[in-house]
């Protein structure tokens, strides 16, 4: 079974200390489709306009995304002009034209109903509640948001939680949405609401994996280049539940798997702007840098002198 993503599908105009990229494919679904698409089938919802380059999604129909959801509508896409200082892990908007997404209302085919994993990526509560009333009995709901539908949608936001297995959310929205600082108190706040699973994003200093039997911390991936980090929280829910998909359990050790993979395709999306390091990327090199966080994470504990084993 496919994993179906609903979200943007956009045209990113991105400039960093290290560079600027002009209108290139960018959105919340492509990110996670670019990264999912390398563990498992995905099915991606979403809408764009006239002047979007579809010939550029052709990769990810290579690799088994089912784009039949797409759908273009006459007029612009969305389109997110942006900027990042030396601190990457904000960002500034600059411009923001929704183009054909201002009217979105996501309709799922008949045959994506039947999904058993689905991401909603973060789009208005209200539009993410409407798709899981289109989906019979999925197996896993993971969603995201973000701080413009924690303060303009709460209520709606609220009543989605309760029908989300996984939250996937960053330090400063978990904080906002709970009225909790300390990060443990505002994960388990969440887990009162809905969501057993609670994932939180920390940029370049890793993420949190919470459930209620476990807590689970991966680190950000050193890396010498570091170009674009939009979309690296999409790309990390992209390998995180393309992982538990291709395992098709979520015990706790896949969970901290998934985390592992989720890092790691969150590390790769930042090395070149847009999804243009995703394009590339094989199996292969995830696996490879999979294995690095192995290497950086693991450690033996010696046998202290006149301890008993």
């Amino acid at each position: 079974m496919s994993i179906l993503v609903v979200g943007s599908v956009a045209l990113d105009t991105v400039e960093t200390p290290f560079g600027r990229a002009n209108g290139v494919i960018g959105g919340s679904a492509t990110y996670f489709s670019a990264a999912a698409s390398l563990f498992h089938p995905v099915q991606l919802v979403g809408v764009v306009g006239g002047d979007y380059p579809l010939g550029e999604l052709d990769f990810l129909a290579q690799r088994g995304v089912d784009l039949a959801g797409l759908t273009r509508e006459t007029g612009e896409s969305f389109h997110w002009v942006g900027a990042y200082g030396f601190d990457l892990n904000v960002a500034e908007t600059r411009e923001t034209r929704l183009g054909v997404f201002a009217g979105f209302r996501p309709h799922l085919p008949d045959a994506f109903r039947s999904a058993e994993w689905v991401f909603l990526a973060s789009i208005d509560p209200e539009l993410q509640y409407e798709v899981l009333e289109q989906v019979n009995s999925p197996r896993l709901v993971a969603c995201d948001t973000m701080n413009f539908w924690i303060e303009g949608k709460r209520d709606a936001l609220l009543r989605l939680l309760g029908r989300v297995d996984v939250l996937l959310i960053n330090d400063a929205e978990i904080r906002a949405l709970s009225g909790e600082h300390n990060l443990v108190a505002a994960a388990k706040w969440v887990q009162a609401r809905g969501p057993e699973i609670v994932v939180i994003k920390k940029g370049e200093h890793g993420a949190m994996l919470m459930t209620p039997e476990t807590i689970f911390f991966v680190p950000g991936f050193p890396l010498e280049e570091l170009y674009d980090p939009t979309g690296a929280g999409d790309s990390f829910a992209g390998g995180f539940l393309g992982y538990l998909a291709q395992s098709g359990t979520c015990s706790s050790d896949d969970l901290r798997r998934a985390m592992v993979y989720g890092s790691a395709m969150g590390s790769f999306a930042v090395e070149r702007f847009g999804v243009s390091r995703l394009r590339e990327l094989t199996i292969r090199e995830v696996e490879e840098r999979v294995q690095a966080f192995r290497q950086m994470t693991t450690f033996e504990t010696p046998i202290v002198a006149g301890s008993h084993v």
